[in-house]
């Protein structure tokens, strides 16, 4: 089993990072999920016997890597579960995208339609989308901009969707950007702020991803 990056632990939450490619909770594919990882890893630190709960309160897609919150009780992920409802959930991305972004700073609003077949599409019919985007450096050689991404709402693939949408596709995205692009998708959930469910303390977590494929391209 994949050794856990834990960023922060006590009686009510857990904050961990998502490795790329690894499920949030598991799936028909039967493959290591993250929420399992959390489990063995609380059952072993403290000797539980039985069934170790972990709330799943919010997810990445699998390809995504980044930070997660993971309630230890159930009233934790109720209260939890509440604020992402609120949106009082902070939910900052990393991304790297093809070509120049037409602003340093500027705000993507659509709306999304989650499909049966597992993909979303622009839709009069869907959810409304909304995300603020900040440049944060442009490679021209390799023609790909890095930018910081504040998303507001919350749905199915909404980054991938709305920034191919707008033309410029994620690097290495295999569902919404260039079909020959076969890569790691260059997407991370690198800052998280919240209000601890018990304490009411403000929780700000944050971590860049590892300087390895697309990443590499940047000096920041």
């Amino acid at each position: 089993m994949n050794k856990l990056n834990v960023l922060y632990e006590d009686n009510h939450i857990i904050v961990v990072e998502k490795p790329f490619n690894i499920l949030s909770q598991s799936d028909a594919t039967k493959d290591l999920d993250l929420l399992t990882m959390v489990k063995q890893y609380i059952k072993e630190k403290y000797h539980k016997p039985g069934n170790v709960y972990i709330g799943l309160v919010h997810r990445l897609d699998r390809p995504v890597g980044g930070i997660m919150v993971f309630a230890r009780s159930s009233k934790a992920a109720s209260r939890l579960t509440k604020q992402i409802q609120n949106h009082e959930f902070q939910k900052k991305y990393l991304a790297v995208v093809r070509g120049k972004m037409e602003e340093d700073c500027a705000t993507y609003k659509d709306f999304i339609l989650k499909l049966e077949d597992g993909n979303s599409i622009l839709s009069p019919k869907g959810k409304e989308a909304i995300l603020t985007y900040q440049l944060i450096e442009y490679n021209k050689e390799e023609d790909m901009s890095l930018v910081s991404i504040d998303l507001k709402t919350g749905r199915h693939h909404q980054i991938r969707v709305q920034f191919a949408n707008h033309n410029h596709p994620l690097c290495g995205d295999q569902r919404y950007g260039k079909e020959l692009d076969k890569t790691q998708i260059a997407l991370y959930a690198y800052s998280l702020s919240f209000t601890h469910p018990t304490t009411k303390e403000q929780l700000h977590f944050e971590l860049k991803p590892k300087k390895t494929g697309y990443w590499t391209k940047f000096t920041k």
